[in-house]
């Protein structure tokens, strides 16, 4: 599970980053004193878990919250017990007030880890997931969609309606999509295989677009096809 920490202020931020240590599956990827120079990491890698001061300068943490994909999980850590009320309302994890002990961040830590356990299951049974776009939830039929493309600061969902464009990353994606009916063939393409026309010279024809075939994914790929 991999976590990034926002806190102005360094010591909390190298308490937070110690206790996330001796956590076997918890990967702190990221550090930060200020929300907004985290946004690109958020962008460009999958984040399960941010560990999100409250009171900083130039954004809060609940306006961070407000504006990041609400598929993240988020914990609040703060001084102050008034904002915990609010950060419920938001749907945040855990709110540790500090002085945090390690107990405390480790229970919070294990929610998180039921939650997901829950989410496996419950998306198992779905054949849809819902899709941030713009300013709502779209919601989008597996058999629906017939290709993913990671742009530079979005992605493309290609539908046999159109395209719906997001600003969650493709690595979110090849977590959530079930791994029987997509694939991820190229480091800017996730595919759904019943939608594939044929197959020519390491390049998959989806309605009419030619899609290459990754050299990192090629044997991924031909083992699903063959099997």
């Amino acid at each position: 599970m991999t976590c990034i920490i926002i806190d102005d202020e360094p010591l909390a931020v190298d308490l937070l980053e110690s206790y996330a240590s001796k956590i076997e599956d918890l990967e702190v990827i990221g550090t930060f004193n200020n929300a907004l120079d985290a946004l690109k990491i958020l962008r460009e890698k999958s984040v399960d878990l941010l560990f999100l001061d409250i009171q900083m300068p130039e954004i809060t943490g609940i306006e961070f919250k407000k504006i990041i994909n609400p598929d993240i999980n988020v914990i609040f850590t703060t001084a102050y017990s008034e904002y915990a009320l609010e950060s419920y309302d938001l749907n945040a994890v855990d709110y540790l007030l500090k002085p945090i002990t390690f107990q405390r961040f480790l229970k919070a830590v294990e929610k998180i880890k039921n939650k997901s356990v829950v989410n496996t299951v419950d998306n198992n049974k779905n054949d849809y997931l819902f899709v941030k776009t713009e300013y709502r939830h779209q919601k989008l039929f597996f058999s629906d969609i017939l290709y993913l493309k990671g742009l530079s600061d979005y992605v493309a969902i290609q539908t046999k309606e159109g395209k719906v464009l997001t600003l969650q990353n493709m690595k979110d994606f090849e977590k959530s999509l079930p791994k029987d009916k997509f694939i991820r063939v190229h480091k800017s393409y996730i595919i759904a295989l019943q939608q594939v026309e044929f197959i020519e010279r390491n390049r998959i024809v989806i309605d009419g677009e030619y899609i290459p075939i990754g050299a990192t994914y090629k044997d991924a790929f031909w083992t699903k096809i063959n099997g």
